[in-house]
């Protein structure tokens, strides 16, 4: 872990609807290392899933957050 990662939201656990009524239970946290954000989403399983870096200079609110985990496990992980 770097020195200088700091936790913004600490591991929230979310369900997130996917197509056709599907769901899926994941954990997610976001932190700042340097001068970067990112969102680590995980299994509820502890098992990664996906590391994003957050756009700079947009402040996100837990909304915003689940927004992008949506995207995740939709386009980025399904890909």
């Amino acid at each position: 872990m770097d020195n200088d990662r700091k936790t913004i939201l600490d591991w929230t656990e979310s369900e997130v609807a996917l197509k056709y009524g599907e769901k899926r239970h994941v954990r997610y946290k976001v932190y700042k290392s340097g001068n970067r954000v990112y969102q680590e989403i995980r299994d509820v399983d502890d098992s990664p899933i996906h590391v994003l870096e957050l756009p700079q200079g947009m402040a996100l609110e837990k909304s915003s957050y689940e927004v992008l985990l949506r995207y995740v496990l939709l386009d980025v992980v399904n890909a």
